[in-house]
């Protein structure tokens, strides 16, 4: 008896056609939060490219010193708020170096951090013939290479190994220390390419730790194209730059103090305010949100001063209780318009609109254009996976007040592969400000 699917109801031959289906399920989701980008000056790690560090990992692998290193300290503040790190080392730096009989090694990377490493030769116990080749970082072993001579030895992750002449021949050492490792200097053409790089990543938003002023209108300008040429809604957090005036821009105006008198002044503050910023939650807001581990401010501002840095657009930390709190989670945007007016000013709110701009577009992309006929029904298919993710929005009270019947309408566009879709949104904002009216009886 012949079976099989079917798509009109045509067949010929007795016998059971049968279509196993799933189910139509929304494939609209709120997109993962959490990944900070961050171009850094460091003194270990690979030089110009993306370094991927999740949340716990061992940084050490990577960026060459425990997390609680004074070198990592950006690092280690980023990791207390985002979820994923992008770290891109800028310089290059001078690789460490020795020169040990006839053996040369040599650091992998550049940076200060090769200084700190030695080699150590000794003849085998068991083989005389044959040499143990200690590689110490800080007096600590890292890698151990039993071989008969520098033909045998294979770079490891500290260092790479060859001959100074034609001569293969090991001999045995206490301890050649590499020197001359330097950090180098950055210029704004690494950050350019720092920039090329991160394009191609998905993130958050990106965290500049610069006082050049002529550096920061090129991040902002970055954004700004990715926010409005290309769809894609981030956002970078700088110090002292309220000029930007928008909301793809967040200016730290001072630091914070932490319990071990660490002070992390108003730039430096930048990497975990990228990360919080970036960590926070559609419905979350960071005003009044404390600094991990903060107990005090670098400045503290007077109530006229706070109040004109907010009104200037500037994301200041407040010491209250013990604590550095957010004042207010705002962005540097302050032209206001009828069609673009203050709310965009915060960042819960920007981070719904972003939302909905990067969520959508990501189901469109992959899931819709292309793959559904643009008629009635296709439309259709369209407006319930909107009205769908709106809804869950709703739910989790990121936005208010929305009505599936009116508030995201779908149609055809000018041309006929075109589809025309408007919507309407009331983000909700977290209370700020609480007035109340005691009256004595």
């Amino acid at each position: 008896m012949p079976g099989g699917t079917w798509v009109t109801q045509n067949k010929v031959r007795p016998g059971v056609y049968i279509n196993i289906v799933s189910d139509p399920k929304s494939l609209s989701s709120l997109g993962e939060r959490g990944t900070v980008a961050l171009p850094l000056m460091l003194p270990w790690g690979a030089a110009k490219q993306i370094i991927t560090i999740n949340a716990g990992d061992d940084v050490s692998k990577v960026l060459g010193y425990d997390i609680t290193h004074a070198s990592l300290l950006l690092v280690k503040e980023a990791l207390k708020r985002a979820s994923k790190l992008l770290v891109y080392k800028l310089n290059e730096g001078t690789k460490a170096a020795v020169t040990s009989g006839n053996l040369v090694a040599t650091a992998k990377y550049g940076g200060v951090r090769g200084n700190d490493i030695s080699i150590v030769i000794q003849a085998d116990i068991d083989t005389p013939s044959n040499f143990n080749v200690r590689t110490l970082v800080e007096g600590r072993e890292m890698d151990l290479q039993k071989v008969a001579n520098i033909d045998g030895l294979v770079a490891n992750d500290w260092v790479s190994f060859k001959a100074a002449a034609t001569d293969k021949t090991l001999a045995a050492t206490a301890g050649a220390p590499l020197a001359g490792g330097a950090n180098g200097t950055v210029t704004n053409t690494d950050h350019s390419d720092f920039l090329a790089a991160v394009e191609t990543q998905s993130f958050n938003t990106i965290g500049v730790v610069s006082t050049d002023q002529t550096l920061k209108s090129i991040y902002v300008s970055f954004v700004k194209r990715l926010r409005e040429s290309e769809g894609r809604y981030v956002q970078v957090v700088l110090s002292d730059y309220p000029t930007a005036d928008y909301e793809g821009v967040i200016s730290t105006r001072n630091g914070v103090v932490l319990s071990d008198g660490t002070i992390i002044d108003k730039v430096n503050v930048v990497a975990w305010v990228a990360a919080a910023e970036a960590a926070a939650l559609v419905n979350q807001s960071l005003t009044y949100t404390a600094y991990d581990d903060a107990v005090d401010v670098d400045v503290r501002l007077t109530n006229s001063e706070t109040v004109s840095a907010l009104q200037n657009g500037e994301f200041v930390f407040s010491f209250s209780n013990d604590r550095a709190i957010v004042e207010q989670d705002i962005n540097t945007f302050r032209s206001y318009v009828p069609k673009k007016g203050k709310e965009r000013s915060k960042n819960r709110v920007i981070r719904v609109l972003d939302s909905i701009g990067n969520d959508l577009k990501k189901v469109f992309e992959n899931s819709y254009i292309g793959k559904v006929d643009n008629n009635v029904d296709g439309r259709n298919i369209f407006k319930k996976e909107g009205i769908s993710y709106m809804e869950l929005l709703q739910s989790i009270n990121a936005i208010e007040d929305f009505n599936s019947q009116t508030d995201f309408i779908v149609t055809a566009g000018e041309d006929k592969d075109a589809v025309l879709v408007n919507t309407g949104v009331k983000p909700v904002d977290a209370a700020e400000k609480i007035y109340m009216e005691v009256r004595v009886r």
